[in-house]
């Protein structure tokens, strides 16, 4: 079982900067694959970034491509995300997720089992 604890969310102007990071417990880090999903108020769950097993193999929501980059420490059972450009539309809350798997899961929320609490990510224009 792990448990996650996501920290940097903000208010910041459209074209700023943040960076999330989410926190792991627990002695099996690397045997999650660990994601980013946000959920705008009226609007479902939606996957933004994720991290597979097994090394650094990374996937995004077209959405985010180019602007946003996922990474993960595993001497610090860490996972980040830097969020640059951001616009308006990426005001949401941000949630971190993992599930237990060899390699990957399809990234759908439904997909996994371990949430934190999420961070406010509020971009105005």
């Amino acid at each position: 079982q792990v448990q996650l604890v996501e920290s940097g969310g903000g208010l910041v102007q459209a074209g700023d900067s943040l960076r999330l990071s989410c926190a792991a417990s627990g002695r099996t880090f690397s045997s999650y694959v660990m994601g980013w999903f946000r959920q705008a108020p009226g609007k479902e769950r939606e996957f933004v970034a994720g991290v597979r097993c097994l090394g650094a193999n990374t996937d995004y929501a077209d959405s985010v491509k180019g602007r946003f980059a996922t990474s993960r420490d595993y001497a610090q059972n860490t996972l980040y995300l830097q969020m640059n450009s951001l616009k308006p539309e990426d005001t949401a809350v941000y949630y971190c997720a993992a599930e237990r798997a060899f390699y990957s899961v399809p990234w759908n929320a439904r997909n996994f089992a371990y949430w934190g609490q999420g961070t406010q990510v509020t971009v105005s224009s």
